[in-house]
């Protein structure tokens, strides 16, 4: 007897065999966690939006104001003062 069929044996008198009884409320207690997971994963979802739409609008606060896109204003000459 190979070592598959040996496992192959096994499984199926696990399969026959006696059942643990499950306790009766287990699909309301399954139910209730399923539900719970979710509405966790939506929150942390959501916060994840906001916080990325925060991010954008504080972005577009600092451009509009600092204006990053326009030169620099060149200070190579000496001011023309006294003259």
């Amino acid at each position: 007897m190979s070592a598959w069929d040996r496992k192959e044996d096994e499984v199926r008198r696990m399969m026959e065999g006696p059942h643990p009884l499950l306790p009766p409320d287990l699909a309301d207690r399954a139910a209730g966690r399923g539900r719970r997971i979710l509405r966790r994963h939506r929150a942390v979802r959501t916060v994840g939006w906001v916080l990325l739409f925060a991010a954008i609008l504080a972005f577009s606060v600092w451009a509009a104001i600092v204006e990053p896109w326009t030169a620099p204003p060149t200070n190579t000459t000496p001011p023309l003062e006294g003259w």
